[in-house]
């Protein structure tokens, strides 16, 4: 189950995710494949707890997927996004990040001191699921670091030594990484993806006072735009889609139109493909 074929169906799977926050019903939580998801921690080696979020589908799981949430949010505010993983038969790990709003020890990280926990709670799931191939998925902020699991190289922190993961993921599926942040990442960075990768955004991705170079949709699509030609990489643009689905994952106050039903099925503007430059 290793190299590009495990790349297309993944990128498929993402597709079948972006479909599940199109089409979502009304109800806010919703229980993967009829599977309540269990918790563990896993420890640092500086002794740093980190809980996990498992997701695991019925029967054997026909791969692995890492998922990093967006900035102050949590693993179960993604449920929109899990649910077609799981009923396609994938099992999803997600640690609980120290930016947070759910850690409760998320004032000990301002700003990007997060950064560094961030690569260590993945470096710790990278560990913890041995050999196995695996595909690396996030959210905003996470967007970023799925991508570094892809190859690209962004700044690294104080304290963090290159490679940033032992080993890369299969392929990637980023929802609405961030444009380039001179501290985080640069347009070079996000150049250095090596896998197959599916990246998202929407026509009203737009983040007001966040200051990076496009703060327009244009910027989430970023790492697109970098990487090399070929290698099977696709972005997506949907109208009408925000950073949040219209609240229905990560933020759940915000205002709406969601993404589904009540504000109206959203269709994809542009689809572009690096192998083929077609859009």
């Amino acid at each position: 189950m290793a190299g590009p074929a495990v790349g297309r169906r993944s990128l498929l799977a993402g597709s079948a995710a972006l479909a599940a926050v199109l089409s979502a019903g009304p109800a806010w939580s919703v229980v993967a494949g009829g599977v309540a998801p269990s918790d563990f921690t896993l420890t640092t080696p500086d002794g740093r707890a980190v809980a996990i979020t498992d997701w695991k589908p019925q029967g054997k799981p026909r791969g692995i997927i890492l998922f990093s949430h967006g900035a102050d949010s949590a693993p179960k505010y993604y449920d929109l996004i899990v649910q077609p993983w799981i009923d396609a038969g994938w099992r999803v790990l997600a640690p609980l990040h120290v930016d947070s709003r759910e850690h409760p020890h998320t004032t000990d990280y301002p700003g990007l001191a997060s950064w560094k926990a961030r690569i260590e709670d993945m470096r710790l799931l990278v560990a913890y699921i041995g050999k196995a191939p695996f595909v690396a998925a996030g959210h905003s902020y996470g967007g970023v670091v799925a991508l570094m699991m892809g190859g690209a190289q962004p700044v690294a922190p104080d304290g963090i030594s290159l490679p940033f993961v032992r080993r890369l993921a299969d392929a990637v599926i980023a929802f609405s990484p961030p444009a380039p942040i001179p501290v985080l990442v640069t347009k070079e960075g996000y150049g250095t993806l090596a896998v197959p990768a599916l990246i998202e955004t929407g026509t009203k991705d737009i983040l007001p006072g966040l200051q990076v170079e496009d703060d327009g949709w244009e910027g989430h699509l970023a790492a697109f735009d970098a990487a090399a030609p070929g290698g099977h990489r696709y972005g997506l643009l949907l109208e009408g889609a925000n950073h949040y689905f219209g609240g229905a994952i990560c933020d759940y106050k915000q205002p709406g139109p969601r993404t589904g039903p009540a504000g109206g099925r959203r269709r994809y503007v542009r689809r572009l493909r690096k192998d083929r430059s077609a859009a």
